[in-house]
């Protein structure tokens, strides 16, 4: 755990006590605050009970007087669409409103680290898709070279739930929009921008403050490597703020598709390469195309983006070559689940809107795609353009007859249920095609996350093998 330092003595007010809440009371406790929590929901104040923390109704008149700090859990909105009637209430009192990300980045650093021969560094993932991926490969590569490495914030611990820093350690952080739009301390030693593409929108009032919300790890935190992503228009835009010019290496561009040789520093992948330039000339090239873990394009950008951010921590090429052949992938990230018959089988879950079911898609050629869920604002007509590898469509959910008016004349049948799809698609896939589980599409028509949906589908995939192996045998 990371105490939290400067409250020491003080009421802190903690609102929303999920995993990153209970983590911040924790943090909070150890370093000698009294920490003040609620949740609106009774499930989850018998939690925090049950662990021995009080409730504190947050809501009623005067519940935050004395308070020096209000810490907001992520999902919890701070402005748009409206601010919860907390976070208003806290404005209004001119009460600092934080979060835990915030916290971690005032408390982690300590004394102890006077002793150290390495200072520990913290390198910072955002972006719209890939950052998980990102995040993951980037503590695989350093955890591969024999690098001390932690990882947290949105994926795997809360970041208040970290060990101390040990000598030379890297602490690698997932952030979400969520997350950067209220931290009140951003100082990672090195940021990545993967990519933009419109996504909660209504959580930033628009785009312009979805890319707001991301650019505040940059602008804020003053980061002494910048790795970003410049295949959008919002990523050259970033590039262009932080860099004193093309020659500039504290800003290292990356890219998927497009050549960048003109620059102090760029990593990019065409053509199953990822190739790097500094100065000119080019350094160093690593063949993606066989490295199972990393299919399609956008997986070549994710790798793009660790190699550049472990190059920056002092790995040479050839060990990061090698850290990037042994990645497995991420469970519900293009995993592959199972192969039968020359029929892969592959569980994208994550996949949740149109731009990452887009790259799903063009990751593999000749595609049982089953898609459908709780579907986002345009449904999935923007993805008209992606879908001539896709031999048949099978739809569920929700939004199931939805995306089958959108989708034309595509081959396509309306399964409804994730096991009814599997089936289908199993029953029908022939050698050389892929069954392709990406939803375009949220979750929570019929799961609770889009983890949930993933573990349905591999189970039912394994469930009709096993029934195809048992009828075989």
């Amino acid at each position: 755990m990371i105490p939290v330092v400067g409250y020491a003595g003080r009421k802190v007010a903690v609102l929303g006590l999920g995993r990153s809440g209970l983590a911040t009371a924790r943090a909070l406790q150890a370093g000698g605050a009294e920490a003040l929590l609620w949740d609106d929901s009774p499930e989850a104040r018998a939690k925090a009970e049950a662990e021995g923390f009080p409730t504190v109704d947050l809501t009623r008149h005067g519940a935050l007087e004395g308070v020096a700090v209000l810490v907001v859990s992520p999902g919890i909105p701070s402005l748009y669409p409206a601010p919860h009637r907390i976070i208003a209430r806290a404005y209004g009192l001119g009460i600092p409103v934080d979060n835990d990300i915030g916290l971690f980045f005032r408390s982690f650093a300590t004394k102890d680290w006077d002793g150290f021969d390495s200072t520990p560094r913290v390198v910072a993932v955002t972006g719209s898709n890939g950052k998980s991926t990102t995040t993951a490969l980037i503590r695989h590569i350093l955890a591969e070279a024999g690098r001390p490495v932690q990882m947290a914030g949105n994926i795997g611990r809360g970041v208040l739930d970290l060990d101390p820093a040990q000598d030379g350690q890297v602490v690698v952080l997932e952030l979400s929009s969520y997350q950067t739009e209220l931290a009140r301390a951003l100082t990672p030693d090195v940021a990545v921008f993967t990519n933009l593409s419109p996504d909660h929108l209504d959580r930033h009032g628009g785009m312009g403050g979805y890319f707001a919300a991301k650019r505040r790890l940059f602008a804020e935190g003053g980061p002494d490597r910048a790795v970003i992503g410049v295949d959008e228009g919002e990523g050259r835009y970033l590039a262009d703020q932080l860099s004193g010019g093309p020659e500039d290496d504290r800003v290292i561009r990356v890219s998927s598709g497009t050549k960048l040789e003109g620059f102090g520093w760029a990593v990019f992948a065409r053509k199953g390469f990822l190739a790097e330039w500094r100065k000119g000339r080019q350094v160093a090239s690593i063949d993606l195309r066989e490295i199972s873990g990393l299919p399609g394009a956008h997986n070549h950008q994710n790798a793009c983006c660790a190699y550049a951010a472990c190059r920056t921590l002092g790995l040479g090429p050839r060990e990061i070559e090698g850290a990037l052949r042994s990645f497995a992938g991420l469970p519900h990230r293009s995993q592959l689940v199972a192969e039968r018959g020359g029929v892969r089988f592959v569980n994208d879950s994550k996949a949740t809107n149109v731009d990452s079911a887009a790259k799903a898609l063009q990751a593999f050629e000749k595609i049982r795609w089953i898609a459908g869920g709780m579907g986002k604002e345009g449904g999935i007509a923007a993805l008209a353009p992606h879908l001539g590898s896709v031999v048949k469509a099978y739809l569920i959910g929700h939004s199931a007859r939805e995306f089958a008016l959108q989708i034309g004349d595509l081959p396509h049948e309306i399964c409804e249920t994730m096991e009814r799809a599997v089936a289908r698609a199993a029953e029908e896939a022939e050698p050389g095609e892929v069954v392709l589980l990406a939803p375009a599409a949220a979750s929570f028509d019929q799961y609770p996350n889009f983890e949930k949906r993933g573990e349905d589908f591999t189970a039912r995939v394994r469930e009709v093998l096993g029934q195809v192996a048992a009828d075989a045998g």
